[in-house]
């Protein structure tokens, strides 16, 4: 196994950035989802409404990126401005017609499920043949897509096991990912949150913990320990 692609995204439920390299710390990697948008009951702006969470449609349209160490967001077709601009919530606000403050993660987790989603290529080919169609990797919102061989749901039996990616990260792979609307944005595309619901009760690759931090690149060899 290779490490295809890689990605953060320095806002949560923004569209993020791909990566050639990135640092793993014990939260995940450097920057994902360390800021995101919070309601006036303080609710976190996601898609999907959970005690934590409240469903903020249309946030997938923005994109965030991180510059010199900082994370920047910019509207559709609209200017980068840095998340601790006070413009940046500004511009939020009167996209959506509701108050939105951008605030950096204290002691209540951005991250839904683990602060890393692991999928493999195996599992996109077999998606992509439930729907008919090819599925952009950036549409799961993985934070790793290993390259694998064949298709299906490889990942299924890795549940429990240990993962060495790259000459310095190591990841324990837990249970399968719950996947929401978000796999669905943009509006139009193939219906892939439909077919995981019939086909794998709505999972796609797994939750993975950060045993040993470290660097990781595309390309690096992923292995299991024994």
């Amino acid at each position: 196994m290779k490490v295809a692609t890689l990605a953060h995204y320095p806002v949560k439920s923004t569209g993020g950035e791909s990566l050639r390299k990135a640092t793993v710390d014990g939260r995940g990697l450097a920057h994902d989802r360390r800021w995101a948008a919070y309601l006036e009951d303080g609710g976190i702006a996601s898609g999907k409404t959970t005690r934590r969470f409240r469903k903020v449609d249309g946030l997938l349209a923005w994109h965030s990126r991180i510059v010199d160490g900082t994370p920047e967001l910019r509207e559709p077709d609209g200017e980068w401005l840095r998340v601790d601009d006070p413009a940046a919530s500004a511009a939020l606000s009167s996209a959506f017609g509701r108050s939105l403050e951008l605030r950096p993660e204290t002691e209540i987790r951005h991250h839904d499920e683990s602060g890393v989603h692991v999928v493999t290529t195996s599992a996109l080919r077999q998606v992509a043949q439930l729907v008919g169609a090819p599925v952009d990797p950036r549409r799961v919102r993985a934070n790793i897509v290993l390259e694998t061989d064949g298709v299906g749901f490889v990942e299924d039996d890795w549940v429990g096991a240990e993962l060495a990616v790259g000459p310095e990260v190591v990841l324990r792979l837990g249970e399968g990912m719950t996947r929401c609307v978000m796999v669905d944005y943009p509006r139009g595309e193939v219906p892939v949150l439909r077919a995981l619901g019939r086909a794998h009760d709505l999972l796609l690759g797994l939750k993975a913990h950060v045993v040993r931090p470290g660097v990781i690149s595309v390309g690096d060899e992923a292995m299991f320990v024994s």
